[in-house]
């Protein structure tokens, strides 16, 4: 079964590193996330649960797949990621500081409501969510309005509304955003490389300089 307790599941699932993934339990609790109510106690640690939730959202697993993973009943995940979810959120920024670089990318989540969701390239019934992290925290900071999954990602970022959340703060996305004004992901890996060769070059001699010699030259 999957568990926190084992901190090899906590990177694939969570995103995040062990030591992460307690400070963002630390901040949970102080927000009351581990309170006891009146009813059923939850079957999971909070961790657990924690994990469960960030699961759910990075996987294309049903609550039918993901819940036996954990032990738990289909219900119960349900419950779990009702409770949970809303506490793990952010509060949408109404702006970003000047400095900010923000990722987009469109992730396919498999629904059941045939009214929005429609067949995408994944064969499921989905719902395309243009989902925005901050490039230095990795933190989502956006997510757009869920639109048809068949909708292409360079149309879903503005029918979404993640391209007016973000406005003109500088964001990067891969291939399947032309013509939307983003800067692509190979420009700006290659702007990066250029910055750090360029770095490089002015801390010193690279390794095919010329040595300086430290005697005259014979006249």
């Amino acid at each position: 079964m999957i568990t926190a307790s084992e901190p090899s599941w906590i990177t694939p699932f969570a995103g995040l590193s062990p030591r992460r993934f307690g400070k963002l339990l630390t901040a949970l609790r102080r927000d009351g996330a581990d309170v006891v109510h009146r009813g059923r106690p939850w079957s999971l640690p909070l961790e657990d649960r924690v994990l469960l939730v960030t699961a759910y959202w990075r996987t294309n697993l049903t609550l039918r797949q993901l819940a036996p993973l954990f032990g738990i009943s289909k219900s119960t995940a349900s419950r779990v990621i009702n409770h949970l979810g809303p506490l793990l959120a952010l509060r949408p920024r109404e702006r970003f500081a000047k400095d900010t670089v923000l990722i987009v990318d469109g992730t396919l989540v498999p629904t059941r409501d045939h009214t929005i969701a429609e067949r995408s390239k994944n064969y499921r019934y989905s719902t395309n969510h243009q989902v925005v992290i901050d490039a230095d925290t990795r933190l989502v900071v956006v997510v757009g309005r869920p639109l048809a999954g068949n909708r292409n990602d360079c149309k879903a970022w503005e029918e979404s509304g993640a391209k007016a959340a973000v406005g003109k703060t500088l964001t990067i996305a891969d291939g399947g955003y032309p013509g939307t004004g983003l800067v692509a992901r190979t420009v700006a890996d290659a702007a990066r490389q250029n910055f750090r060769t360029g770095k490089r070059n002015t801390t010193g001699p690279t390794s095919g300089s010329a040595p300086v010699s430290s005697t005259s030259s014979p006249r």
